[in-house]
């Protein structure tokens, strides 16, 4: 592992728990403190959001002229489980990527893998699709709150006009409640306190705690991101 900062950060959470004002506040934060409070070089993101909202594009263009959608219905319900895993292989792909462009890619740049998954298996099934290139770089952070928080925070930050803005877009109820409501990240803790096993590799994890709500303030947020960072810094080193 690097020394000085983390090859790649896995942020995951439930939808609206927090993970993008994670981003956008560490994208505010000068490198110098960045470096030195949360262990997070020059940074680039890879957010499963962008393929999701394309998938929707991509099935409305189809349908204008005239084609069978693909992967969504027109209400944009998934119609196939797999589009989830492919999502990841995206990921995947892009990270690769990124490597074979340079492969002194990590002497100054973090990788920050982002994404949210429900059902009792959602966040295991997203993890064993992950590609070998991340998991032995990778660590964890799981921004938890509640399912009531979630959507309290998911109707909160919906803006008309900006469904595919990475801050501000916003599912339904009824998707959230069927994709959302239930997760797998509490039994996945439960098996050890630090490491979480995939595909052989123990990927250690941290917890960031929002709730109460703590992305809502920059100083809060900063604390509680420095916890989490410099716990997953000792348990990786």
């Amino acid at each position: 592992m690097n020394n000085t900062h983390f090859p790649v950060i896995i942020l995951i959470g439930r939808p609206a728990a927090g993970k993008s004002e994670v981003i956008d506040f560490l994208r505010k934060t000068p490198a110098d403190e960045r470096l030195r409070r949360f262990h997070i070089t020059e940074f680039e993101e890879i957010d499963d959001f962008v393929y999701v909202w394309e998938t929707f594009e991509v099935d409305d263009i189809l349908s204008r002229h005239g084609k069978p959608r693909v992967w969504t219905d027109e209400k944009y319900w998934f119609n196939d489980h797999f589009i989830w895993n492919l999502y990841i292989e995206r990921i995947n792909l892009a990270y690769r990527k990124r490597l074979a462009a340079n492969s002194n890619y990590h002497d100054r740049m973090t990788s920050v893998v982002e994404f949210s998954r429900g059902g009792d298996n959602g966040f295991a099934e997203a993890f064993s699709f992950l590609h070998e290139e991340i998991l032995k770089r990778a660590g964890i952070i799981y921004i938890k709150v509640s399912y009531e928080e979630s959507k309290r925070k998911n109707r909160r930050r919906a803006r008309p006009g900006l469904e595919d803005s990475i801050l501000y877009h916003s599912l339904p109820d009824e998707k959230m409640e069927f994709y959302y409501k239930t997760n797998d990240w509490d039994t996945l803790e439960a098996k050890d306190p630090n490491y979480i096993d995939i595909k052989g590799f123990k990927v250690p994890y941290a917890v960031f705690q929002n709730e109460p709500e703590k992305t809502d303030n920059p100083t809060k947020l900063g604390a509680e991101l420095e916890y989490a960072t410099n716990k997953l810094w000792q348990i990786q080193n």
